[in-house]
C-alpha cells in the first residue's frame, strides 16, 4: 500500500505525496524558508518519495528552488512532478499554455530544480486561448527531447483529457478529491482505471479542514485564501463540523488523528495512486505521512461512508 506504480511507467511512488504549494507562501501565512526546507527534509525521512510542485508556486519559483536544494544529494530516489501553463502576476495568476510558453517554463523549472529531467510534467490547467491539443503537443515534444519523462494533466475535464491523451499519452491526472468532494468518481475514475492512468489528488484534507484542527469559532486571518470558499462559510461550515465530529469518534477508536483517517480513506479508494498532502511545517507532513500505515477494515470504511452519506457531498469549483 505504501508504494504504487505511476501510470504504466517504471516509477514507483509513495501513496502520500508532498504537495509543495504551501511552502511557496503565496496564500498560506507564516511560511518561512527555514521551516519549508525542514518540511521537505522531513517528508523524505518519513518515506515520501513523491514531490509535487509547479512553475507558479512562488513569486519567483521558490517552491521548485527549495525542492532542488533538498533533493540535490538524493535526486534518483525522488520522483518530481511540476506543472506549466500558469505564471504569477503580482499576487494573482495568468493562464498561458501556448507551446512556446510551456517550453520556456519547462527549461526554467529544470534550472530551478537543478535537474536534467522532470519525472512528471503536468499541464497545470487549460488555457482558454490555446487549444488543448497544442499544449499536449508541446509536452510530447518535451518528452521527445528528454527533458520530461511522463506527461500529466491537472484541472482538465474528461473531454479535455481525452483530447490531450490522443496527442500525448497521459500517465497521471491531478484533480481535487476528498471525503466530501467526490465528483471524479462518476466518470474520471473509470476512464483512468480503464487506461491505466494514475490519479494523484489534491485537497485530500479539503484545504486543511479535514485535519480537524480548525474550531467552529475559527476566524481566518487576513490573507488566508481559504476564507473565500463556501465550504468555510455559513451553513456549510457548520455542517462540515458536524461531519468532522463523527470522524473524530472513528479516529479515536483507531488511535489515529482525523487527518490520518481522512488521508487513509482517500488512498484506499479505487484508482487513487497518491494523495498530495500540503504542509509548511515538518510535524504536519510527519503526521500525514503516517496515514500510509493506517489499515482500514470494511467495518471502519462502512462507518465513514455512513457519515459521508449523512453529510452529503459538496460540489465546488477546483482551484489552481
Amino acid at each position: 500500500m505504501h508504494f504504487r506504480q505511476l501510470g504504466r511507467s517504471q516509477y514507483s511512488v509513495s501513496s502520500v505525496a508532498l504537495g509543495c504549494w504551501p511552502i511557496a507562501g503565496i496564500t498560506t501565512l507564516n511560511a518561512t524558508r527555514e521551516e519549508s526546507l525542514a518540511t521537505l527534509r522531513a517528508a523524505v525521512e518519513a518515506g515520501i518519495n513523491f514531490m509535487d510542485t509547479a512553475y507558479a508556486y512562488g513569486i519567483h519559483g521558490e517552491s521548485e528552488q527549495m525542492i532542488g536544494e533538498v533533493i540535490r544529494d538524493c535526486r534518483d530516489q525522488i520522483v518530481v512532478a511540476t506543472k506549466g501553463g500558469i505564471h504569477r502576476v503580482g499576487r494573482g495568476q495568468e493562464y498561458d499554455a501556448r507551446p512556446e510558453t510551456l517550453r520556456r517554463q519547462c527549461d526554467e523549472s529544470l534550472q530551478r530544480l537543478g535537474t536534467d529531467r522532470i519525472d512528471l510534467y503536468y499541464l497545470h490547467a487549460p488555457d482558454p486561448q490555446t487549444p488543448i491539443t497544442d499544449s499536449a503537443g508541446a509536452i510530447a515534444e518535451l518528452i521527445q527531447a528528454g527533458k520530461v519523462v511522463l506527461a500529466g494533466a491537472s484541472n482538465l475535464n474528461l473531454h479535455q483529457l481525452q483530447q490531450f491523451h490522443e496527442v500525448c499519452p497521459i500517465s497521471a491526472v491531478q484533480p481535487h478529491y476528498n471525503l466530501l468532494q467526490r465528483e471524479i468518481e462518476t466518470e474520471l475514475v473509470p476512464w483512468c482505471l480503464n487506461l491505466g492512468v494514475s490519479i494523484c489528488v489534491y485537497w485530500p484534507l479539503m484545504k486543511g479542514f479535514l485535519a480537524g484542527k480548525l474550531q467552529r469559532d475559527h476566524q481566518f486571518e487576513a490573507g488566508d485564501g481559504r476564507a473565500k470558499y463556501p465550504m468555510f462559510q455559513g451553513d456549510e461550515w457548520h455542517r462540515n463540523h458536524d461531519f468532522l465530529d463523527e470522524l473524530r469518534i472513528i479516529a479515536k477508536d483507531l488511535n489515529v488523528s482525523v487527518a490520518q483517517l481522512a488521508i487513509a480513506w482517500t488512498i484506499h479508494q479505487p484508482g487513487i495512486t497518491a494523495a498530495l498532502c500540503g504542509a509548511k511545517r515538518d510535524w504536519q507532513i510527519q503526521e500525514t505521512a503516517a496515514a500510509m500505515h493506517v489499515h482500514l477494515t470494511e467495518d471502519i470504511l462502512s462507518q465513514i461512508n455512513a457519515a459521508v452519506t449523512r453529510r452529503g457531498s459538496i460540489v465546488s469549483r477546483a482551484a489552481v
